[in-house]
């Protein structure tokens, strides 16, 4: 495993308390600021300090220009050197591409627990791109407009259908499109191959798994598959979409995250 310069962004909770730290993952096409904006003030006031990964050719970490060379093992070591980094065992939090690297990660390393928020179902990305292709054709188009920061009115339209409740305003979506940002090919490969990889060992720790009922990229049915493997409580948060920590709906997400990390054991001084 190599070491590569990766952004960590640590915010130290507003008190200090004996809560393990929070280490959130991002998912794919963006970078750590997705977490910056609700989920992690509000876990700073709930007492636990928290810092968000930046993974491999996203945000502030290096290797953008070599982007599509880094696979879900190359991410799953950028979480291994984060991790290594900290000051205590933290618990891993996910979200879609970040649920795969979090999960390759834990067959090999520890967590005070797991919470797989909106994630890749254990049967890959492939059905999803082909309903997303038959009830929003318009979405893989408009995808690479995104990324080249000129989304047109229509673009912003699509994306907020597939990625946003349909509650959220449109101010909000014009404000969280900057950070979209390229993907690698190889993930998004690998990604589409999911059900042909070998699952890898799962430890015994805590678990949650959180999606949006009104999800359309991977859809609140998919759920329990993810929840069986891992033995989770499962919770789904109604009126929500994909991007739970965004959605005008984040502050029941991040409630229900809360109520289940304060049943995780506290560190031992």
């Amino acid at each position: 495993m190599s070491s590569r310069r990766l952004k960590i962004h640590h915010h130290p909770a507003t008190q200090a308390s004996t809560r393990p730290p929070l280490l959130f993952v991002h998912g794919g096409y963006t970078n750590a600021l997705c977490w910056e904006h609700n989920f992690i003030p509000y876990f700073n006031r709930r007492g636990y300090d928290a810092y968000a990964l930046d993974l491999s050719g996203h945000g502030g970490s290096e290797g953008r220009e070599r982007l599509d060379d880094f696979g879900l093992a190359d991410f799953a070591d950028d979480l291994a050197q984060a991790v290594d980094a900290l000051p205590a065992t933290p618990v891993l939090i996910g979200h879609s591409m970040g649920t795969l690297v979090v999960q390759r990660y834990l067959a090999r390393g520890p967590a005070a627990g797991v919470a797989l928020l909106a994630p890749v179902p254990p049967t890959g990305t492939g059905g999803s791109a082909g309903r997303l292709a038959l009830l929003q054709p318009d979405f893989f188009r408009e995808l690479p407009n995104v990324v080249a920061g000129r989304p047109t009115e229509h673009t912003l339209r699509i994306m907020a259908e597939v990625y946003f409740s349909p509650d959220m305003p449109r101010q909000d979506v014009l404000q969280y499109m900057p950070m979209i940002q390229p993907e690698s090919e190889q993930a998004i490969a690998e990604m589409v191959a999911l059900p042909f990889t070998p699952a890898g060992h799962r430890p015994d720790i805590p678990a949650l798994v959180m999606g949006g009922r009104e999800d359309v990229v991977f859809p609140a049915s998919m759920l329990f598959f993810t929840a069986l493997q891992w033995k989770a409580h499962q919770v789904i948060i109604d009126g929500a979409g994909h991007m739970l920590m965004l959605d005008p709906q984040w502050p029941q997400a991040a409630a229900a995250l809360g109520d289940w990390l304060d049943t995780i054991p506290q560190v031992q001084a």
